[in-house]
């Protein structure tokens, strides 16, 4: 009933920026300093807020220059049609004109690279062969300086940074989204937009183009959910299908195909009615919940397979209540301590200390989730299991529920009826059997007969540890290459706008990093000589495009000293924007303050700067940013850089590592508190080793198979925490409890004793994993790789490092010897027995 109330959570930077950042500040005092932001006419830039805007990438299957005659009308024939594009409103069109960033003589604002087009086409037209195009600034023909950085790709220069050709041209529009309205005519104007130049790809077959517009990243984000739907559907079948198969037997009356499909409708539940109180509550659905199913499916089914573990070591000849007790008396003890330790992992990771919201609304949708599971395994799952019990006890048929007849009347039924009915019944067993019918199931079988006598034997215990060493010498070299992730097309499907775009504008413009804006917000002495060399030093290694630069240059031109008074330095740069057409376009860079006595002061201003870059583009600008910041902190002049880009940037890696940084420490807080109350500590520390263990080789194989550290690898490191706990605590815990017999002897005991379930568990956790490995989308293939690991390196130490190394290492299972004492006897016992005819017979029994 909650789902009318369902809401997809549109805003991508509310989800996967830090929640707390000082970018977020820094661009909250910039648009109070710089409220209009007018820099898109001369710059490819983005200085306060992306905005609304419709972005191309125009280049050519054969590395063509882009700048020869045909390509140059091509694309101007692209801009034509851009520009006639219409929205189509009740009452009125709406064309690029209507909705356009006008520039300061009300004009639309258009990339320059479209009036260097227009300039080259003229030339030729007038076959003037002196016009020029120069790289990454260029002059236009009304003498303005422009930047090309961002709209010229892949450049081949001669001398003096002359353009020999360019294989990509990027044009930019930008669009007004000032009310609801206008940003609802924009947001169609976008899809238009893409329509338009896919369109014009389909008639220029020569050329390829690459549309973006401020909407794709967040339609992109969110079609991971709709692609991976087919998928999901396949994965919950293949996992029905091998519970069903895993909890059944040859033995009809002792089969349970029920409890299988019951243990995944258990899990179900609990994630349904999870998502139902999200939706309730006003929460917003996003495509990283398409982890939160398989968080708990690894939980949730362990748990219940565990329970059935429990009852095929009950006695048959017991009532149900007595088996059903023993099953919660002997399985429900770790399940309660697993769940508590996922309730506090996940609920850290939910808490106000978590700077991600998708992490936090995921840990909390987790904890939801897995607090109901727990109430309907011992609830739903535990009635379900006495229900099949009384079946059982009844002799009655595992699937159809009708009462299996003897073996005697079997055999007077055809073949596939007796395969059908095949049960044993237990007045047939004889003494010299084994009495434990449960035995049949194929993986109890396989484990106890053959398994736990190999991988104890002496000569496979040498392999093993080799096998460790090397396991860990991959993880340690991959741990030291981990990377983090902040690209943001690691989270959207793969065959979209948002991939292509990325993919050619790295390839074809990543040598200048983004346009940053360069912001003083404090009045200083601008006329002191000092003051600006100053400015220009803090700037240094940058292309440079500010108004503090060319006012300078007009300085210097006019043989003025930069030495004047403060008076006559305000009043010759007011003058100076006023009247000379060379700064007209840098009015917005600066803010005048009138005082009371009519003296003008500069209070703030604006420089853009543009880094140059190599191929580590994201890597190089982070450094960039970290450096300025510790550079604002030590310089005379007050200054903040920003760029939208810096939002998502800002602290990236503390502020995504910090849920599993919480998350371990609690853990580690609750084992070491938790130790004090078990009976032997050393499960504790033998836990604590092998999550890190676990955790450790999961960071270095995770990095060595391409993934970084972003939000989803670190949600699913968390749950790998807990997945290891919940599947080597109960091993662990059997075998340091373990008295008398051999270390090899306990090691056996445990794995027979919880093997099954694990095996079961893991089985239908990796046939529900591979149908996401196909899902066309770079979250989902984050999502199966880590999972992936996860379960394939748990399953390794259950299986192989702690079955090997527990028997060498401690606890000591040696029985220890006792001290003699002269009053320790051999006590006879005699026991009268009467048989029927009154014979007295005396048996002695001998007991020490």
């Amino acid at each position: 009933a909650s789902f009318s109330r369902y809401q997809v959570e549109e805003s991508v930077e509310h989800l996967l920026a830090p929640t707390h950042s000082l970018a977020k500040i820094e661009r909250n005092l910039v648009d109070s300093l710089f409220p209009v932001n007018r820099s898109k006419h001369r710059l490819y830039s983005d200085l306060q807020t992306p905005g609304r805007y419709g972005r191309v990438i125009i280049t050519s299957f054969r590395k063509a220059n882009m700048l020869d005659q045909h390509h140059t009308d091509l694309i101007l024939k692209l801009h034509s049609a851009v520009t006639r594009i219409q929205v189509q409103r009740p009452g009125f069109n709406y064309t690029f004109a209507h909705i356009c960033i006008l520039n300061n003589d009300k004009t639309c604002i258009v990339d320059d690279i479209v009036h260097v087009l227009e300039e080259l086409k003229a030339a030729r037209s007038s076959n003037r062969t002196n016009f020029a195009i120069t790289y990454p600034i260029t002059h236009l023909k009304d003498g303005r300086e422009v930047y090309n950085g961002h709209q010229l790709g892949g450049v081949t220069v001669h001398s003096k940074d002359r353009v020999k050709s360019a294989e990509a041209i990027q044009l930019t529009y930008y669009l007004q989204a000032i009310n609801s309205l206008n940003d609802m005519v924009a947001e169609k104007w976008e899809s238009i937009f893409c329509d338009t130049v896919e369109l014009f790809q389909k008639s220029n077959r020569k050329v390829k183009m690459y549309p973006f517009t401020s909407s794709s990243l967040k339609e992109d984000f969110q079609k991971t959910s709709r692609v991976s739907e087919r998928y999901l559907i396949t994965s919950l079948v293949l996992v029905v299908t091998l519970a069903i198969l895993c909890c059944s037997m040859q033995d009809c009356v002792r089969s349970k195909p029920w409890l299988g499909l019951l243990g995944l409708l258990t899990v179900t539940l609990a994630t349904l009615t999870a998502a139902g109180i999200i939706n309730l509550t006003g929460g917003k659905y996003n495509s990283t919940f398409l982890g939160i199913p398989f968080v708990m499916l690894g939980h949730g089914l362990y748990g219940t397979f565990e329970m059935l573990s429990s009852w095929r070591k009950t006695r048959e000849d017991q009532h149900v209540k007595e088996r059903t007790a023993a099953v919660f008396a002997d399985s429900m003890l770790s399940f309660s301590l697993t769940t508590a330790m996922y309730l506090v992992t996940f609920g850290i990771g939910a808490s106000p200390f978590t700077n991600i919201e998708a992490a936090r609304i995921f840990c909390c949708n987790s904890c939801i989730a897995i607090f109901f599971n727990y109430l309907y395994v011992l609830s739903f799952y535990g009635s379900s299991l006495v229900f099949t019990g009384y079946i059982e006890n009844n002799y009655q048929h595992s699937i159809f529920c009708r009462k299996v007849p003897k073996p005697e009347v079997l055999q007077e039924k055809p073949a596939w009826y007796r395969f059908l009915l095949t049960a044993r019944f237990s007045e047939d067993t004889d003494d010299s059997e084994e009495t434990n019918t449960y035995e049949s199931h194929l993986l109890v079988w396989f484990l106890k007969r053959y398994y736990c006598d190999w991988i104890t034997n002496t000569y496979v215990k040498p392999f093993v540890v080799l096998f460790y060493l090397v396991y860990i010498s991959f993880a340690l070299m991959g741990y030291l290459q981990v990377s983090e992730g902040s690209d943001l097309s690691n989270i959207v499907a793969t065959a979209t706008r948002t991939i292509e775009y990325t993919t050619a504008q790295q390839k074809y413009f990543s040598n200048y990093s983004p346009v940053i804006g360069f912001y003083i917000y404090e009045s200083i002495e601008y006329w002191n000589t000092s003051v600006q060399e100053d400015v220009l030093e803090y700037t240094k290694g940058f292309v440079r495009i500010s108004w503090f630069e060319s006012y300078l240059n007009y300085l210097r031109k006019l043989n003025i000293s930069t030495g004047l008074p403060k008076k006559n330095f305000t009043d010759m740069l007011r003058n100076s924007f006023l009247k000379t057409p060379q700064f007209a376009h840098f009015s917005e860079d600066i803010i005048f303050s009138k005082k009371y006595n009519n003296e003008v002061d500069v209070v703030a201003s604006r420089m853009f700067l543009v880094a140059k870059t190599m191929e580590t583009k994201r890597e190089e600008l982070y450094d960039l940013l970290e450096t300025l910041r510790k550079l604002s902190l030590t310089s005379k002049v007050k200054f903040i850089v920003f760029n939208p880009s810096f939002v998502y940037m800002d602290r990236y890696a503390s502020s995504v590592g910090a849920p599993l940084q919480n998350s371990c420490i609690s853990a580690l807080f609750l084992l070491f508190f938790s130790a004090f109350l078990v009976a032997d500590s050393l499960i504790n520390v033998w836990l604590t080793l092998t999550v890190a263990s676990v955790e450790f080789g999961v960071i270095g194989f995770m990095t060595l198979w391409k993934v970084e550290l972003d939000c989803i690898s670190v949600l699913c490191l968390i749950y790998g925490i807990n997945y290891t706990i919940d599947n080597c605590a109960p091993l662990l815990s059997t075998f340091v409890l373990g008295k008398e017999f051999t270390r090899t002897k306990w090691v056996k005991n445990a794995l027979e004793v919880h093997g099954v379930a694990i095996l079961q568990s893991y089985l239908c956790y990796i046939v529900g994993l591979i149908p996401l490995a196909a899902v066309p989308s770079n979250l989902t293939r984050t999502l199966f790789r880590c999972l992936f690991l996860i379960a394939l390196v748990t399953f390794f130490h259950c299986f192989a490092i702690l079955p090997v190394i527990l028997t060498f290492l401690p606890p000591s299972k040696k029985k220890r010897k006792e001290k003699k004492n002269p009053e320790n006897r051999e006590e006879i016992e005699c026991v009268e027995m009467v048989d029927m005819d009154s014979t007295r017979v005396v048996d002695q029994i001998t007991t020490v």
